[in-house]
This record gives C-alpha cells, structure tokens and sequence, in this order.
C-alpha cells in the first residue's frame, strides 16, 4: 500500500504504463509554448525519476521545502512527485503574488528553492533578499542548485505521515496561513474520490478529467490530481478558464468529468444556445458555488449534472460533503449530507447544538472513528495557537453557516468569519484593511463583501479619509486607493467598489461591527460616494 503520493503514482504507473496520465490541449499548448498531446504514465515516471536523482544529487531530502511557481504546467507535476519521493515538501507559488506578499511566503515557508517560470525569477530573488533568504532559483529545465543546508529530518523515515505540501489560505486575519499537508490527506483524497460512487463514480483506467483551477488550490492538486493519480485516469489542466473556447475545448479532449467554479456556469449560460449544448462526453460535473436560480437551468441545457461539494483547505476530503445521490435540492445550496466516515455538528453563537430543521448554525467537522483529524491538514505552519483554536473542543470550526433541512440534507447560507470568496479566492478582510490604511489620504477602512453576478463576492472598501474629498475627487481618489493596493496585493483582493463614508460602524472598543458593515455595504453599490473599481483588477505585470 502506498504511503507517499510519489509510491501511489509509480504504483499506476505499473498498472496504466500506456494510459495518458496529462493531455495538454493546444490551446493551452500555445498559451504555455509547450507541446500540445499527451504524457503517458510511463513516460511521466520516467521524467520524475531522472528529477529525483537530480534533486538527491544536489542534496534535498527530507524536511526541505520548495516552491513551486509553474502555473498549470506539466512540469508542476513532474517535480512535485519527484521531490516528494525525497520527502521534499513543496510550496505552491501563486503567480499574481505581489513583492510583499512573497516576501512572507518566501520568509515564514522557509523555503530552500524555487522552481519557477524565467519571468518571475527577478521577483523571486528581490523578495529572498528583502527577508535574508538564500534562496536558490532555478527554472523548470534546469539542473537543481546544491542546497544550502542539509536536509533536516535526514534519516528520518519519509511515510504518511510526511509533509507533502504547504498550501497557504486567507482566513481572518492580515496573513494567510500556512496548511501543513501530508502524504496521507493527498492519498486520502484520491481515494475518497474513487471511492463516492453514485453520480460522482470514477472508472478506472476511463476517465478524463478537465480542470481549469490553479494547482495552488486544493481542489486542483488533492480532488483532481490524485483522484485521478488513484483510477488511472487522465488530467487535463488548463491554463484558465475560457469562456468562448470552452466547449470547443471540453469536445476535442473528450473530457468525461469537468471541475468548476461557482463563476463558470453563470458566464456559460450567457452565451447563446446551441445545438452543440449538449455534445460532448461529460458525465457530471464538480464543484461549489453555482448561482441557485442556475442549477437547474444549466443541468437541463448542457445535459449532465453539477455536483455541489463543500470542502476547505484544512479538512481536505477527511471532511469533505457533496451532493452525489438524488434528491440533490437543486435551487437550495444544498451540498449533499455527510457520509458515516464524517461527523457534522451545527452550533449557535454561544456554542450549543442546533437540532431543529431550518434552524441555521455554524458548521462543525470532523472524522469518524480513533481519529477526528483523519484526512484534514496537520495544523497551520508555526501558529499551534490558531491550530489549536480550530480545534477547539475536538471539533473544527469552519466558519460557515449552514443550515439542515428537514430531510437531513446541508445548505449553505454564509460565511461567519470575515473572509470573502471572490471566484474561487478567499480573501482576508483583514489583509486587504492593512494595506488601504497604509495609503497617505486614508484615516480609517474596512472590507466587506457585496453580491456579484458572475464572481459571487466583490470586495467593497468603506474608507474615511482625512481630508473628506469633493464629489469630483472621488473617482481619482478611489483610483488612487485602488492603485495602491495592487501594487500591493494579487489583483483580485484589491477592492472592486471604493465607498467614502463618514464613519465606519464601530463598538465601543473602536472594532468594526463587522455585522453592521456588511449589512451596510451593499446599500453603498450605486449611490455617488460609491466608485466602482472593478475595471481595474486585472492581472499585474510581473515586477511592476
């Protein structure tokens, strides 16, 4: 039985040698300037093993880390495996990370190398020194620098146990956090996976699974990766989501499942209908967060079914819910109900159980059995008191809000802790309030999320200024602001819609009511002191 993610692949590899684990459609071929086809199991293992021997030539082992900035690239896949084989944890580089934003990653990762695209290496290096780092950078192609150091947990067994990945996620306060991952939460995903059955049932050695989330996230690189890596099945990454190509894409690559974002199937359902709607192999599709009034539209115009599933970074598939079986709610935010491997408990603001149908509390996890932490994350890298606060009375605590209906079924209804989820990307209230008050016109700010059609959240900056400006100052002073904040942060955090206001909604200790905040912000959207930004957040040129 395998115990790292590198024995589970070179164990398909035996069973699947001539399946194609990668099929790289041309588009993205083009988009990346690699070649378009396929990578066959074999022929993967062979590349990860020749990686391996250049990585333990120069001198990684066990308890390093590196960081990976290769976007959706086969070479993600290749190096990831063949550290792992080394008990190399590897770091995920998302590729719109501002200086200062890497400068904590590269700092509070500790990171040894980073394999990363020619463009970014400039950044890479200007942030590694910044924090003092000795940072090695090298491209994909290029052989391994000698590490510095040697590796830290040296003779030490690599097993499952072993930190696989560190995934850094938003949360409520001003840094992202860093998830250790081991080798048992990817293998517990995959096999999870494989194992659901009903609507989400995996063929082994059949399918093909279209994906175009970033490998920075969990979806990608636990849920599709390894459920895939564990059937045999072939990955199909895509740079990003394109609308216009994207069924052109779905049919040439005969892709049988797709993953998704809650964003995707609204931009779908603007295009015109077509005869081609439901031409293609796909047998269901997987996600979270498709607009209610949707669902059932898309499900009947595309011909296959939307799979709803709620998961987060820290639970992995060790708590994971989905909506695999009939009656499935369509229209309700219903995300299935939990599994006899899962426990779930509801809770009230003072902490006491809610039995009652309807009745909405925060959403408790945890596994069944000896261990209630079977499958999640291993704890937040260096913050055993935020670990340990998850946690709290043996449960962990999500931070969303759901509710059961009367047949047992989970509903999500909001998000308790202060974070917004804007396509896909969570991001930190209190991250984005750090950054708009270092600007010289801001006196006072706070974030809050407001409804948007197609990304779900947008994030709205309620700011007092110092020096009040007219209503002609305002769009260049929201401008202004917004500016700042790219320079500053990954696009998509910076604010969407920029409201001057007064004062902000405070207690008597001067924190914001967030309550009160987000009841408020979306009264702002559309009135004179309120500029809508969005426009502006597109994607930063690396080192501006």
């Amino acid at each position: 039985m395998s115990t790292t993610v590198y024995q589970a692949f070179s164990s398909s590899a035996r069973q699947w040698p001539d399946q194609p684990f990668l099929h790289i459609v041309p588009e993205t071929a083009q988009i990346y300037q690699i070649p378009s086809g396929d990578y066959s199991y074999s022929q993967t293992l062979a590349s990860i093993e020749s990686l391996k021997a250049a990585y333990q030539a120069a001198g990684y082992g066990h308890g390093h880390r590196a960081g990976l900035l290769m976007e959706n690239r086969p070479a993600f896949f290749l190096h990831w495996f063949a550290l792992n084989a080394l008990g190399v944890s590897v770091v995920p580089i998302n590729a719109d990370l501002r200086s200062a934003e890497l400068e904590y990653l590269i700092g509070h990762s500790e990171i040894s190398i980073a394999i990363a695209l020619p463009s970014h290496h400039a950044v890479l290096r200007a942030a590694a020194d910044a924090v003092g780092s000795r940072l090695a950078v090298i491209g994909p192609d290029d052989a391994p620098a000698a590490a510095a150091t040697p590796a830290p947990l040296a003779g030490k067994p690599i097993d499952s146990a072993t930190e696989c990945a560190l995934l850094y996620t938003s949360g409520t306060t001003g840094r992202p956090k860093g998830c250790i991952l081991s080798n048992e939460y990817f293998l517990h995903a995959g096999n999870w996976y494989a194992g659901i059955g009903g609507l989400a049932t995996l063929r082994p050695g059949v399918e093909r699974m279209l994906t175009p989330l970033p490998l920075v996230h969990m979806n990608a690189m636990a849920c599709s990766t390894m459920g895939m890596v564990v059937t045999g099945g072939c990955l199909i990454p895509l740079d990003r989501f394109h609308p216009r190509s994207w069924w052109d894409t779905v049919r040439e690559s005969r892709a049988t499942v797709v993953h998704y974002l809650g964003v995707m199937p609204a931009i779908l359902m603007k295009a015109e209908p077509s005869a081609q709607d439901t031409s293609h192999d796909v047998r269901f599709g997987f996600g979270a967060g498709i607009d209610r009034s949707l669902h059932a539209p898309f499900e009947e115009r595309f011909g296959f079914p939307l799979l709803e599933a709620w998961a987060m970074t820290e639970t992995g598939s060790g708590a994971v819910v989905i909506a695999n079986h009939e009656p499935r709610f369509i229209g309700t935010s219903c995300f299935g109900k939990e599994r006899d491997d899962v426990l779930v408990k509801l809770v009230d603001d003072a902490g006491e159980p809610v039995a009652a149908a309807g009745e909405q509390g925060e959403l408790l996890v945890k596994h069944a059995g000896a261990n209630p932490r079977f499958g999640f994350f291993s704890g937040y890298l260096k913050d055993e008191a935020a670990t340990q606060e998850a946690w709290e009375g043996g449960w962990f605590h999500t931070g969303d809000i759901v509710v059961r209906n009367d047949q047992g079924y989970l509903q999500f209804v909001d998000r308790k802790k202060n974070v917004i989820r804007r396509s896909g990307e969570n991001i930190a209230a209190v991250e984005v309030e750090s950054v708009l008050l270092q600007h010289p016109a801001v006196k006072a700010a706070a974030v809050a999320a407001v409804p948007d059609a197609i990304r779900g959240d947008e994030v709205l900056a309620c700011i007092v200024c110092a020096t009040p400006p007219d209503a002609a100052g305002m769009p260049g002073l929201a401008q202004d602001i917004v500016k700042w904040s790219l320079s500053r942060l990954s696009y998509y955090k910076a604010p969407g819609y920029v409201a001057f206001v007064d004062a902000l909604p405070l207690t008597a200790t001067n924190k914001i009511q967030r309550g009160e905040l987000k009841a408020k912000a979306p009264t702002l959207v559309g009135t004179p002191e309120c500029i809508d930004t969005r426009a502006m957040k597109t994607r930063q040129e690396v080192g501006s």
